[in-house]
C-alpha cells in the first residue's frame, strides 16, 4: 500500500480541489446564517446582503488566529492514519450531507458534517482508536452550548432593548435598528468567515502533512489560508436561498430590532468559540439566537415544531455524515487502490 509520504502531487492537488469545493459549498450553504435576518427585515436586498457577507468572510483572514484550523487538522483524528482515502472519504461524506440538507432547506451544520466525515473515514480505516476524544468532545459539547449561548444572549439583549425603548414609537425603533443591522449582520459574517473557513484550512493542512509537503510542527502555508477564505466568500455570494427562507421567515417573525439582537448574540458566541479554537456551527448559533429573541417576545411567536425538526437535523448530522464518509472511504480504498 502507498504510504502517506508517497502521495503524488497530482493526488494532493486533486484533493485540495475537492476540499475547496466543500469550502465553496460551506459558504453557499451557510450564506443564510449571516443574511437571513437582514434580508427578511428588508434592510438589504438579497444581492446586497451576499456581497457584504462575502466581503466580511474574507476580511476575517486578517483578524482571527488559526486555532480552529489546528483543531480540525490535528485534534479530531490521529494524523498518523491520514492518507488520501481518509481525506477523500471525509470530504465526500460532508459534501453529500450538505447537498441533502440544502435540497430540503434544512439549516444543518457544514462544520459538523466535516467533523462527522473525519470521524467516519478515520474509524473506517483504523477503528475508534483513531479518534482524539478531547477534540471531538468539545466539538460535540458546542452543538448544545453554542445555540444555548445564542438563545441566552439574544434574549437578554432583546429584553434590554425593549426596556430602553419602551417609550419610543415602533417606527422610530425600526428606523434605528435598520441602520444598526448593517453593522450586526456584517459582524456575524465576519465571525462566520473566521470560524468556517478555518475548517477547510485544517483539512488541507492535514492532507499536506500526511503527504509530506509540510512538517507537522510547521505553520499553514499562506496560499492555503488565502484560497480558503476567497473560496468561502465566493460560495457565500451565490447564497442558499432555500435556507434563507427557513431561517428568516419560518422560525419566527423577525423585525430590525430582533434581527440586530440575534446577529449580535451570534457574533459574540462565534468570536468566543473561534478564540477557544472550537469548530462550532454558525447555523446552530444563529438559530438559537433567533429562537431566543422570538421566545422573548412570546412563546407562541416561535414555531416550535419547525425548531424541533431543525434540532433533529443537528443531532443526525455527525452520525449521518460519518456513515457516508465511511462508505466513501471504502469505495475509494477499493476503487482507487
Amino acid at each position: 500500500m502507498e504510504s502517506a509520504g508517497q502521495l503524488s502531487l497530482g493526488i494532493v492537488a486533486g484533493l485540495v480541489i475537492v476540499a475547496l469545493a466543500f469550502d465553496f459549498m460551506n459558504g453557499f450553504h451557510d450564506a443564510a446564517n449571516g443574511i437571513s435576518t437582514v434580508v427578511s427585515t428588508r434592510v438589504l436586498k438579497p444581492y446586497q446582503a451576499v456581497v457584504i457577507a462575502a466581503l466580511m468572510n474574507f476580511i476575517a483572514v486578517f483578524i482571527f488566529h488559526l486555532s480552529v484550523a489546528a483543531t480540525v487538522g490535528k485534534g479530531i483524528i490521529d494524523t498518523g492514519i491520514v492518507d488520501h482515502h481518509v481525506v477523500l472519504g471525509a470530504l465526500i461524506g460532508a459534501i453529500s450531507w450538505n447537498i441533502i440538507t440544502w435540497y430540503y432547506g434544512i439549516p444543518s451544520s457544514s462544520s459538523h458534517a466535516l467533523i462527522g466525515g473525519l470521524v467516519g473515514a478515520g474509524v473506517a480505516k483504523a477503528g475508534i482508536w483513531a479518534l482524539i476524544p478531547s477534540g471531538i468532545l468539545k466539538t460535540v459539547a458546542f452543538i448544545f452550548i453554542s445555540p444555548a449561548l445564542g438563545f441566552i444572549i439574544g434574549s437578554a439583549l432583546f429584553l434590554a432593548i425593549s426596556w430602553l425603548f419602551v417609550r419610543a414609537t415602533p417606527s422610530r425603533v425600526d428606523r434605528l435598528f435598520r441602520r444598526l443591522q448593517l453593522f450586526s449582520s456584517s459582524l456575524y459574517s465576519l465571525g462566520h468567515g473566521g470560524n468556517d473557513a478555518q475548517k477547510t484550512i485544517g483539512i488541507i493542512w492535514m492532507l499536506l502533512i500526511a503527504g509530506g509537503y509540510t512538517a507537522p510542527q510547521g505553520s499553514v502555508p499562506p496560499w492555503v489560508v488565502i484560497a480558503c477564505y476567497v473560496t468561502i466568500g465566493l460560495g457565500t455570494m451565490f447564497g442558499g436561498w432555500r435556507i434563507v427562507k427557513t431561517m428568516g421567515q419560518r422560525i419566527t417573525k423577525i423585525r430590525p430590532a430582533s434581527g440586530f439582537c440575534a446577529e449580535i448574540s451570534g457574533s459574540i458566541t462565534l468570536f468566543l468559540a473561534t478564540y477557544l479554537g472550537i469548530p462550532v456551527s454558525t447555523t446552530h448559533t444563529i438559530t438559537g439566537s433567533i429562537v431566543g429573541v422570538g421566545a422573548t417576545q412570546a412563546v407562541s411567536a416561535v414555531r416550535w415544531g419547525l425548531a424541533g425538526d431543525i434540532v433533529w437535523a443537528w443531532i443526525l448530522t455527525i452520525p449521518c455524515s460519518a456513515f457516508m464518509a465511511g462508505l466513501a472511504w471504502w469505495v475509494a480504498r477499493t476503487v482507487l487502490s
